[in-house]
């Protein structure tokens, strides 16, 4: 009887504790529904939705770029890219984790199509993330062998590329784009919020296997392209000028070549040329095969550096100490300010004495007496600090303002910067006098050349600017840019009173190299010493530079050459003037302006001959830029090769000789 009662109770026990334990369990199990229903039911779902929920993003199609008479020079072509969803890849038709060497001989395949190496690719598909870019920029080719793995969570989405037809052509202009189809330089990243469109999206949803679901929803959100950019840009000015930069880089061998061609009358750029370039299409590599190479032993850091200064324009974003061809400010300044006539005349004894401090003229010869038209023909350092000493530094800083020198342009290019000059309360007589030749002052070749386009079209100072319109893909003008005047700079009796200096320079100064037989042709050279990077002193190289415009009656083109560190010879005169002469050249006939050729000019043509100039008295520089307006050559005798600054004391076929053209004139040193 108590052994019945004793097992009784121990079956109790046993089933009270069950009971509990199964109470608990219940509890336990509820408690855990209710944290995944109540308090992860957001996250749940939106895994949910992720898994049932195809979401293929439709890239924009990127405006293309244009020059101003319609000729592509970027534009977008179709391309594929390759997505992977891990969450469906990665597992079986049950659900269920694929091997490891499963996920590997996916990897390997993927990798060989789309040429990459397996292990990057192994990397991408097991990713925790939802949606995982594995590919781009594929053809359709390779596309569709993608396709034909059909492996599920794998998807095929149709994608733009950037694609520039000329390779290096105006490329720090057009500059370029990043991976994801971003502007990263020049055009393409100022008006990239245009150029770029709006992205669409296809959202449907699928089964496991990536099926379409019958009962479900499909959403299309389109893409919205967009817009094309029209430059000013004229691919045939480009062209001229990029085949004359090449041609100069191959004879003076210098560290670079700058070119800035506009039209003076409107602002607007026609050509913008930095030698060397690089091609859009590879930007992150140098485009010179040699320099590839070199390229490859740098550093990370020194790549980037090395790829910031190829992919910048320093048309725009650098600044250089401009020289002679400054003295076409100050003396138009001092003419419009009616502290000069041109009347006044200047002497020259080779150096003037401001503050007791001597500064030379460039020159070893005595200038003399000389009228601002030969002063500024002569290039004389001791006038022109004269003309601005006599101006003073309010009147001359009041030109520096009007003129655009102490501000930005305001062009629509990335990166502009700003002159470097004394601030008006630091400028002594000493600095007054040097800024008036040109030295003491550093400007960017878009700043300069716009100041100086004021004489070309009147007096006024224009915007310069690379864009003309914007267009939608039908071709209809969206937005234009219309020519902008900032403000009156001159008046008309100044412009036209410059242009005539301008253009006897070239006629019979040292600008001859850039003269063309009927054409009017007007300009100014300049040299100046070039600071070292590493020192921050003046070193041993130049910045030669011509700055001009044609025909000077009524100026159609305007040109800034700038040849950054020339070997050998280092004029502007000798290096400068000759590309901006290559440049006017075909611009000028591609323009359509005809030419007027004088009696003298038509009979040396018939007789293919030209008269020997006088040169004798004059700079070796000045010499070789008038003899080169003759189409004539010269030699020099042996023991005057490093020597630049002499004076010609004999010439032969003396002057007044009629001989064949580019027949050799001999000059000579005492």
């Amino acid at each position: 009887m108590n052994q019945k009662r004793k097992v009784s109770v121990k079956q109790k026990k046993r089933i009270a504790l069950g009971f509990l334990l199964l109470c608990l369990l219940l509890v336990g199990l509820t408690f855990r529904i209710g944290w995944h229903q109540i308090v992860r039911a957001d996250e749940l779902t939106e895994k949910a939705r992720e898994q049932q929920t195809q979401d293929v993003p439709i890239a924009a199609k990127r405006g293309t770029i244009y020059d101003r008479n319609g000729k592509e020079l970027a534009s977008s072509i179709t391309c594929y890219s390759v997505w992977v969803r891990p969450a469906q890849l990665l597992k079986d038709s049950d659900g269920n984790a694929l091997p490891e060497e499963k996920v590997t001989s996916i990897a390997e395949k993927l990798a060989k199509i789309t040429g990459q190496e397996a292990e990057e690719v192994r990397e991408l598909i097991t990713r925790k993330q939802a949606l995982v870019k594995v590919a781009k920029y594929l053809d359709k080719e390779t596309a569709d062998q993608v396709r034909a793995l059909k492996l599920s969570g794998v998807q095929i989405s149709e994608d733009n590329r950037r694609y520039y037809s000329l390779g290096n052509f105006a490329s720090q202009v057009l500059g370029s784009v990043t991976d994801d189809n971003t502007g990263r330089t020049g055009i393409e990243l100022e008006y990239d919020q245009y150029l770029s469109g709006v992205s669409g999206r296809w959202v449907r949803n699928i089964d496991v296997a990536g099926n379409e679901l019958v009962d479900g929803s499909e959403e299309y959100h389109e893409a919205k392209d967009g817009l094309n950019v029209v430059l000013t840009i004229d691919e045939a000015i480009q062209y001229y000028a990029e085949k004359a930069v090449a041609e100069g880089m191959e004879k003076t061998n210098a560290s670079r070549i700058m070119c800035l061609v506009m039209d003076p009358d409107t602002g607007e750029i026609l050509a913008n040329v930095v030698s060397p370039g690089f091609d859009p299409n590879h930007a992150t590599v140098p485009d010179d095969e040699a320099q590839k190479e070199e390229f490859s032993k740098l550093s990370t850091e020194e790549q980037n550096q090395y790829l910031f200064k190829l992919w910048r324009n320093p048309i725009v974003s650098d600044t250089y100490e401009p020289g002679s061809t400054f003295k076409l400010i100050t003396v138009s300044s001092a003419l419009e300010e009616r502290v000069i006539s041109t009347s006044d005349t200047f002497s020259c004894n080779t150096y003037v004495d401001v503050s007791g401090v001597k500064l030379h003229c460039w020159s070893p010869r005595d200038h003399g007496t000389q009228t601002v038209k030969e002063a500024v023909g002569n290039s004389c350092n001791p006038a022109h600090a004269k003309i601005a000493l006599k101006m003073g530094k309010e009147r001359f800083y009041k030109y520096l303002n009007l003129y655009g020198i102490t501000d930005k342009t305001g062009v629509d290019y990335p990166g502009e910067t700003s002159s470097i000059m004394y601030n008006i309360d630091d400028v002594g007589q000493v600095e007054l006098a040097t800024m008036g030749y040109g030295h003491s002052i550093s400007v960017t070749p878009v700043q300069l050349l716009t100041a100086v386009n004021a004489i070309g079209n009147g007096g006024d100072l224009l915007q310069p600017h690379y864009v003309k319109a914007l267009t939608d893909s039908e071709g209809n003008v969206v937005k234009e840019y219309d020519k902008t005047i900032v403000r009156k700079v001159l008046s008309s009796k100044t412009a036209r009173e410059m242009r005539d200096i301008m253009e006897y320079v070239v006629s019979e100064g040292g600008g001859g190299n850039a003269k063309i037989p009927g054409y009017r042709v007007g300009g100014k050279t300049g040299t100046a010493n070039r600071v070292d990077e590493g020192t921050g002193k003046y070193g041993q190289y130049y910045y030669a530079s011509f700055l001009g415009m044609a025909p000077m009656d009524d100026p159609q083109v305007s040109i800034l050459v700038v040849v950054d560190s020339p070997k050998g010879a280092f004029y502007g005169s000798q290096v400068a003037a000759p590309i901006a002469k290559s440049v006017l050249q075909d611009t000028l006939r591609y323009l359509g302006v005809e030419p007027e050729y004088t009696e003298e000019e038509q009979a040396a043509m018939e007789g293919n001959y030209t008269v020997v100039p006088d040169v004798v008295g004059k700079e070796f520089s000045e010499a070789v830029g008038i003899i080169g307006g003759k189409e004539l050559k010269y030699s020099r005798p042996k023991d005057t090769r490093d020597d630049d600054n002499f004076i010609v004391a004999a010439q032969y076929p003396k002057a007044g000789t009629k001989v064949k053209k580019n027949a050799v004139v001999y000059i000579y040193k005492e």
